[in-house]
């Protein structure tokens, strides 16, 4: 992490990417280990950078939770089969968008829903509360929720198929703290009761007692990761 002139964190330097062997890990494995990695959103108004505090797992083609289950392949579906480090954008209710960081091998269907976003900065939450157009009364109200933070960072199908490890394009993601260092946490992921016995699986991964965490569980598990 760079240091500003006063020694402390300079969460507006650029830092560098997130290596390619996190976008290479399976779906489940990943989900834990891009909390507390930067999401970098350009705009016209300046670029936009946020903490990752909650994430979802979603397992191939194996998983009844995913669009992709039992190989599924649709013009939707597609960007899922490429190879990790790709966006996956769709829109759910016909009206909220969510957003996705797709990983593993290419043909091997895992992606990663990104749950819910910390602005860096305070200029950050200003230009996130701005797009978003409403009184935020609390944190979670910004950026707590697929749909509020894709409103808030203006995520559309447009960024759909963008590439994360790039710098420089609308979007992508850079190193920020060190996952071991985090306390970590798993429940079960939200609104899949479709998903029959994969409904019950411990896959949403959020950072313990963050107020921008989109809902916190009494029966959430402790991760240690190595």
């Amino acid at each position: 992490m760079k240091l500003n002139s006063s020694g402390e964190p300079d969460h507006c330097a650029p830092q560098r990417l997130l290596p390619p062997e996190l976008y290479a890990l399976a779906a489940v494995e990943a989900a834990p280990r891009l909390l507390g990695q930067h999401l970098v959103r350009r705009t016209e108004d300046g670029d936009i950078r946020c903490r990752i505090v909650e994430t979802e797992g979603y397992g191939g083609a194996e998983d009844k939770g995913s669009h992709a289950y039992g190989g599924r392949r649709t013009t939707r579906t597609e960007v899922m089969f490429s190879a990790g480090g790709a966006t996956y954008v769709y829109l759910i209710y016909g009206m909220h968008y969510c957003f996705n960081v797709v990983t593993a091998t290419e043909d091997e269907p895992h992606a990663v829903l990104i749950r819910a976003v910390e602005p860096l900065t305070a200029r950050d939450a200003e230009l996130m509360a701005a797009y978003r157009g409403i009184a935020v009364r609390k944190p979670s109200d910004l950026s707590g929720g697929p749909g509020k933070l894709c409103r808030a960072l203006r995520i559309d199908k447009s960024l759909n198929m963008a590439r994360l490890d790039l710098r420089g394009g609308p979007i992508w993601l850079e190193q920020g703290e060190a996952p071991e260092s985090l306390d970590i946490v798993q429940a079960p992921r939200i609104n899949i009761p479709y998903a029959e016995e994969y409904a019950l699986k411990p896959w949403r991964f959020y950072l313990r007692g963050n107020p921008y965490v989109s809902v916190s569980s009494t029966d959430a598990q402790p991760v240690i990761l190595t």
